[in-house]
């Protein structure tokens, strides 16, 4: 008896220390359900004639087209062109630019453009008015006379002009986009409504375009005061750009907006050519506007504290795994949303303690939102050590 006594003690000596000290087995997690949230697509409020084209600067996924896909006439909308081609070829560097004085051929201009009914604005032999100055009165109130004196200034005639435009539509891209003079008074001055889209994206990345197209009126000495041709400059946030008004072109307008979405900027740039008159072109504007930056939504994926998945271990305890961060983009239209998880194996841990991550996939971006523990995961008693051998000494 005393022998078996011994026995019994000499176990209770090796069990006892063997499972109080043993490394017990990790739990793994369980991931949560999880649904994508869902958005509705862009609904956008397109007209019926010509051709349009829209797109938020720096969302590639938003460039939406209706209408003719091939090149039509653009009218004034050239004058953009030929200002960005002056400026390529004779920059102002943030100043008044080089002053220039009007001759004889320049003031001749006048009269030729008004036979033929095309926008016009003061010129006298003599007058000087800097580079600036000839850009505004071209731009703001659209006169034909100063863009082309504009052009023959810079490069010497009207053929000059006409080779450096195209080179510089095709380093820019613009391969749809012809010009045969610098003012669009030539049905011949064509383009797509895309190549306009990137071509208002060109001109308001320069800094004296934009501000100049942005201009709602302003003094010229010799010229007087002049007022910006586009009729939506200020209203829904348009900040430009240029009209454009032909006979064979309709009403046409190169137009941005800026909006503040969700607490981020964003830029629309788009198009709209052959409308029947300028007022329901800029009516079908407003429209279009407003239908685009409905189409952006803020998607959330998680928000801090969601539960992405759960730990359940053999003496009771448990834990959740939880977002530890908010994650939520603005994005246009109906992106897709993915999600995959990834966690540790864990016996015990403190509340806080990083134990994976959730990857987000919204449209093109990548998200990653690191993963946590909800509360601490605390190791068993010594009872339940001493009484669950078989799940202490699984782990060995």
């Amino acid at each position: 008896m005393v022998a078996g006594a011994l026995v019994v003690v000499l176990a209770a000596l090796v069990y006892v220390p063997v499972v109080l000290l043993a490394p017990l087995a990790p739990a793994t997690a369980a991931a949560a359900e999880w649904t994508a949230p869902a958005q509705p697509g862009a609904q956008l409020m397109f007209p019926s004639y010509g051709a349009t084209a829209v797109q938020a600067v720096g969302w590639d996924e938003s460039l939406t087209t209706s209408g003719s896909t091939t090149p039509l006439p653009i009218a004034s909308i050239s004058k953009v062109v030929t200002a960005l081609v002056v400026l390529d070829a004779r920059p102002l560097d943030g100043g008044e630019g080089p002053s220039l004085t009007l001759d004889a051929d320049d003031v001749a201009l006048y009269e030729a453009y008004r036979s033929q009914d095309g926008k016009v604005a003061p010129m006298t032999l003599g007058q000087q008015l800097t580079e600036k100055q000839m850009l505004q009165v071209s731009l703001i109130e659209s006169a034909n006379n100063y863009a082309d004196a504009l052009a023959r200034w810079a490069f010497g005639d009207t053929a000059g002009f006409v080779a450096a435009a195209t080179a510089w539509l095709a380093e820019n891209g613009l391969t749809s986009t012809t010009l045969v003079e610098p003012t669009g008074m030539s049905p011949s001055n064509t383009s797509t409504a895309t190549d306009l889209v990137r071509l208002g994206e060109i001109a308001l990345a320069d800094p004296e375009v934009a501000a100049i197209v942005a201009t709602p009126t302003t003094t010229v000495p010799g010229v007087g005061v002049i007022e910006n041709s586009n009729e939506l400059l200020g209203l829904d946030g348009v900040v430009g750009i240029k009209t454009g008004t032909l006979d064979e072109a309709g009403a046409c307008l190169l137009f941005a907006a800026d909006y503040t979405i969700a607490g981020e900027p964003v830029t629309v740039v788009g198009v709209m050519l052959g409308g029947v008159d300028h007022d329901s072109l800029d009516a079908d504007v407003q429209r279009l506007l407003t239908s685009v930056s409905g189409a952006f939504q803020t998607v959330t994926a998680t928000t801090a504290g969601d539960v992405w998945a759960s730990y359940e271990l053999p003496w009771g305890a448990g834990t959740e795994a939880v977002a530890a961060t908010d994650a939520s983009r603005l994005v246009w239209g109906d992106v897709t949303v993915t999600a995959s998880i990834e966690t540790e194996s864990v016996t015990t841990g403190a509340a806080g303690d990083d134990v994976g991550r959730v990857r987000f996939q919204i449209g093109d971006e990548e998200v990653d939102v690191p993963l946590v523990l909800d509360r601490a995961l605390a190791e068993p008693d010594a009872w339940w050590r001493l009484t669950h051998p078989d799940e202490v000494l699984a782990a060995g």
